[in-house]
Protein backbone atom coordinates (compact mmCIF):
# COMPACT_ATOMS: atom_id res chain seq x y z
CA UNK A 1 0.00 0.00 0.00
CA UNK A 2 1.09 3.64 -1.44
CA UNK A 3 1.44 6.43 1.56
CA UNK A 4 0.50 9.90 1.04
CA UNK A 5 2.22 11.95 -2.28
CA UNK A 6 6.03 12.52 -1.64
CA UNK A 7 8.36 15.45 -3.41
CA UNK A 8 7.77 13.64 -6.85
CA UNK A 9 3.95 14.48 -6.92
CA UNK A 10 2.86 10.67 -6.91
CA UNK A 11 2.37 8.34 -3.90
CA UNK A 12 5.52 7.00 -2.39
CA UNK A 13 6.36 3.97 -1.61
CA UNK A 14 6.74 2.36 1.71
CA UNK A 15 10.60 2.28 2.48
CA UNK A 16 10.38 -1.37 2.23
CA UNK A 17 9.14 -1.67 -1.12
CA UNK A 18 12.17 0.87 -2.18
CA UNK A 19 15.19 -0.99 -4.35
CA UNK A 20 18.36 -0.94 -2.59
CA UNK A 21 19.99 1.75 -4.55
CA UNK A 22 17.05 4.50 -4.56
CA UNK A 23 17.10 7.09 -2.18
CA UNK A 24 14.36 7.75 0.16
CA UNK A 25 14.96 11.73 -0.11
CA UNK A 26 13.29 11.17 -3.81
CA UNK A 27 10.25 10.42 -2.80
CA UNK A 28 9.72 12.56 0.53
CA UNK A 29 9.11 16.61 1.11
CA UNK A 30 11.65 17.03 3.38
CA UNK A 31 10.09 16.73 6.61
CA UNK A 32 13.63 16.52 8.43
CA UNK A 33 14.40 20.31 6.67
CA UNK A 34 11.13 21.65 8.41
CA UNK A 35 11.68 21.62 11.83
CA UNK A 36 14.35 20.95 14.70
CA UNK A 37 14.49 19.46 17.90
CA UNK A 38 17.08 19.98 20.89
CA UNK A 39 16.70 17.76 24.17
CA UNK A 40 16.37 19.94 27.32
CA UNK A 41 16.70 19.21 30.88
CA UNK A 42 13.84 17.05 32.48
CA UNK A 43 11.33 18.79 34.58
CA UNK A 44 11.61 18.18 38.01
CA UNK A 45 9.34 20.80 39.68
CA UNK A 46 6.31 22.95 38.71
CA UNK A 47 8.52 25.92 38.34
CA UNK A 48 10.22 23.93 35.38
CA UNK A 49 7.14 23.24 33.33
CA UNK A 50 6.51 26.78 34.07
CA UNK A 51 9.74 27.43 31.67
CA UNK A 52 8.05 24.99 28.96
CA UNK A 53 4.62 26.48 29.09
CA UNK A 54 7.31 29.81 28.37
CA UNK A 55 8.35 28.02 25.57
CA UNK A 56 4.85 27.04 24.49
CA UNK A 57 4.09 30.71 24.04
CA UNK A 58 5.85 31.42 21.30
CA UNK A 59 4.44 30.64 17.76
CA UNK A 60 6.02 27.06 15.91
CA UNK A 61 6.99 25.67 19.38
CA UNK A 62 6.08 22.18 20.66
CA UNK A 63 7.35 19.77 23.14
CA UNK A 64 7.33 16.54 22.97
CA UNK A 65 9.10 13.05 25.29
CA UNK A 66 10.35 10.53 23.96
CA UNK A 67 12.18 7.54 25.40
CA UNK A 68 12.01 9.73 28.85
CA UNK A 69 14.50 12.54 26.98
CA UNK A 70 12.56 15.83 26.99
CA UNK A 71 12.75 17.87 23.34
CA UNK A 72 12.02 21.28 22.45
CA UNK A 73 10.22 21.48 18.78
CA UNK A 74 10.78 24.09 16.74
CA UNK A 75 9.02 24.03 13.52
CA UNK A 76 10.79 25.99 11.04
CA UNK A 77 11.85 25.74 7.21
CA UNK A 78 15.47 25.67 6.75
CA UNK A 79 15.92 28.77 4.56
CA UNK A 80 17.83 26.52 1.86
CA UNK A 81 15.01 24.52 0.99
CA UNK A 82 13.98 24.26 -2.37
CA UNK A 83 10.48 23.97 -3.58
CA UNK A 84 11.17 20.59 -4.73
CA UNK A 85 12.09 19.26 -1.03
CA UNK A 86 15.75 19.68 -1.97
CA UNK A 87 18.76 20.95 -0.42
CA UNK A 88 19.86 24.38 -1.82
CA UNK A 89 23.19 24.02 -0.03
CA UNK A 90 23.63 20.62 -0.52
CA UNK A 91 27.83 20.39 -1.51
CA UNK A 92 28.25 22.58 2.04
CA UNK A 93 25.84 21.72 3.92
CA UNK A 94 26.44 21.90 8.03
CA UNK A 95 27.87 18.54 9.57
CA UNK A 96 24.85 18.19 11.67
CA UNK A 97 23.36 17.41 8.25
CA UNK A 98 26.13 15.22 6.21
CA UNK A 99 25.83 12.83 9.41
CA UNK A 100 21.85 12.93 9.18
CA UNK A 101 20.76 9.00 8.20
CA UNK A 102 17.32 8.34 6.70
CA UNK A 103 17.44 4.74 8.53
CA UNK A 104 15.59 6.24 11.53
CA UNK A 105 13.89 8.94 9.54
CA UNK A 106 10.40 10.70 9.14
CA UNK A 107 9.44 9.33 6.26
CA UNK A 108 6.42 7.30 7.33
CA UNK A 109 3.71 9.25 9.35
CA UNK A 110 3.17 7.05 11.74
CA UNK A 111 5.15 8.63 14.11
CA UNK A 112 4.17 8.67 18.40
CA UNK A 113 5.98 10.31 21.58
CA UNK A 114 5.41 9.22 24.77
CA UNK A 115 3.96 12.85 25.38
CA UNK A 116 3.56 15.26 23.21
CA UNK A 117 2.59 19.45 24.27
CA UNK A 118 1.44 22.18 21.71
CA UNK A 119 -0.03 24.33 24.02
CA UNK A 120 0.82 26.49 27.76
CA UNK A 121 -2.70 24.61 28.75
CA UNK A 122 -1.34 21.45 28.11
CA UNK A 123 1.57 21.70 30.17
CA UNK A 124 -0.30 23.35 33.17
CA UNK A 125 -2.87 20.39 33.06
CA UNK A 126 0.23 17.56 33.20
CA UNK A 127 1.60 19.91 36.11
CA UNK A 128 -1.46 19.77 38.19
CA UNK A 129 -1.71 15.74 37.33
CA UNK A 130 1.70 14.54 38.06
CA UNK A 131 2.59 17.17 41.40
CA UNK A 132 -1.01 17.14 42.65
CA UNK A 133 -0.71 13.27 42.36
CA UNK A 134 2.86 13.50 44.18
CA UNK A 135 1.35 15.01 47.41
CA UNK A 136 -1.52 13.11 47.06
CA UNK A 137 -4.45 15.70 46.37
CA UNK A 138 -6.69 15.24 43.94
CA UNK A 139 -6.69 16.68 40.71
CA UNK A 140 -10.58 17.00 40.70
CA UNK A 141 -12.47 20.28 41.78
CA UNK A 142 -13.92 20.40 44.78
CA UNK A 143 -17.35 18.68 44.92
CA UNK A 144 -19.95 22.02 45.24
CA UNK A 145 -21.42 22.31 48.28
CA UNK A 146 -24.85 21.20 48.55
CA UNK A 147 -24.07 17.88 46.52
Amino acid sequence: MAQAFGATGKQRPRREELGSGENLCAYCTARCCRYFALPIDTPESHRDLDFIRWYLLHDRASIFVEDDTWYLLVHTVCKHLRPDHRCGIYDTRPQICREYTTRNCEYEDFWTYDHYFETPEQVEEYAEAVYASQSGESIRSPRPVGS
